[in-house]
């Protein structure tokens, strides 16, 4: 090499270290994390705080770095029933709860999860949420109701038992005069069966129950049910309800905190949402019925809800639903659209799907003498 040519070398060599510096700007940033501080409405032995971890950690290993999302458990921050105005205030970044803990905002908000859905299960209820309109309707309702948070609804719940009772459930009258606990609209559909209704927050249900402040509660599942401990203090469980069969979970975020995020942030998150909606679901399958296995085999007994106290659920979430859609145009509104959603999905689900309990009989039914 020529003595020459060296400038324009080492010039180049100059001009790469520039770029080189110019383009490490934008990559330090990138190892920038922001944190989000969440709290759940659940108790931290629960697997409903166990799900929030999960969505959590999905979003904070695509992130790479770049956002992490802390869960707390219940009370930690604030009260459950308390979440939706922390979360809005910027309190909590976040949160992980259910729909109908917001119930007493408006009562529209109950119809994602409470009652029967027109037939609708939790899986039916989301795919209205996100196809059908029910989105839009929620974001309508929190927009009502000045909250600036950003929505997400995930994780179709299994069908909840009627609740943990001292003496099984024969026929309607039982229910009458019952102190029992529960939540959102299903406060309503019980009273209207004339069931005295205290609805407390979950880690306040079994202690309630062991001291004789309620007769009988609900909570969700085999799973929450037993570590919650229903199973020390209550030996009867009734399975199968209409009160919340289609139930799912709700991640907040608060609107400003979510809206700095990048895009690409944003997507991570969307995307997070779905794929911890399809594990929840495989988890429940696993832990649901392994829980309950145990608890038959402890001695806890199960028994169906008579069908006479499914109907008369029914009838009395009628009665409710239209006192409530007469005084409520949002509760109106979003009722229409559920029907419309409901009969159109339901017939097209109920006429192709197939009887799996006929099946089931034929593989696992009691073996003939």
């Amino acid at each position: 090499m020529t003595d020459s040519k060296l400038p324009r070398r080492r010039g180049l060599l100059k001009g790469a270290a520039v770029a080189a510096g110019a383009m490490s700007v934008p990559m330090v940033s990138m190892a920038q994390t922001t944190s989000l501080r969440f709290q759940s409405t659940w108790p931290a032995k629960d697997i409903f705080h166990e799900y929030a971890n999960d969505f959590a950690k999905k979003v904070n290993d695509m992130a790479g770095g770049r956002l992490k999302i802390e869960v707390l458990p219940s009370g930690a921050v604030v009260p459950a029933f308390q979440l939706l105005e922390a979360v809005n205030k910027g309190t909590l970044d976040g949160g992980h709860g259910v729909v109908a803990y917001h119930y007493g905002k408006n009562s529209a908000l109950a119809l994602w999860g409470s009652g029967p859905g027109f037939g609708m299960d939790a899986n039916t209820v989301l795919a209205w949420h996100n196809y059908g309109g029910g989105k839009a309707l929620l974001d309508e309702i929190y927009k009502s109701l000045n909250m600036e948070v950003v929505s997400y609804l995930y994780g179709p719940m299994p069908t909840q038992p009627l609740g943990w009772f001292k003496k099984p459930v024969a026929k309607v009258e039982d229910m009458k005069g019952l102190k029992f606990r529960t939540v959102g609209l299903a406060v309503d559909m019980f009273t209207e069966m004339g069931t005295a209704v205290n609805p407390l927050p979950g880690g306040e249900i079994v202690p309630a129950l062991d001291r004789g402040l309620i007769d009988a509660a609900e909570f969700n599942n085999a799973s929450s049910d037993r570590v919650l401990g229903f199973p020390d203090v209550v030996k009867n469980c009734m399975l199968q309800s209409f009160h919340q069969s289609g139930e799912q979970f709700e991640v907040l975020f608060n609107k400003g905190k979510y809206s700095a995020l990048s895009q690409e942030l944003r997507s991570i998150i969307d995307y997070a949402v779905q794929a911890a909606s399809a594990d929840m679901s495989w988890k429940a399958v696993q832990r649901n019925s392994q829980d309950y296995a145990d608890m038959k085999k402890a001695g806890i007994k199960f028994y169906k809800t008579p069908d006479t106290v499914l109907r008369a659920q029914l009838a009395a979430w009628d009665k409710t639903v239209e006192k409530k859609a007469g005084e409520n145009p949002l509760f109106k509104k979003v009722l229409a659209s559920q029907r419309e959603f409901a009969e159109r999905a339901l017939q097209w689900q109920n006429d192709y799907g197939v009887d799996f309990k006929m099946a089931y009989a034929h593989y696992f039914g009691k073996k003939k003498a």
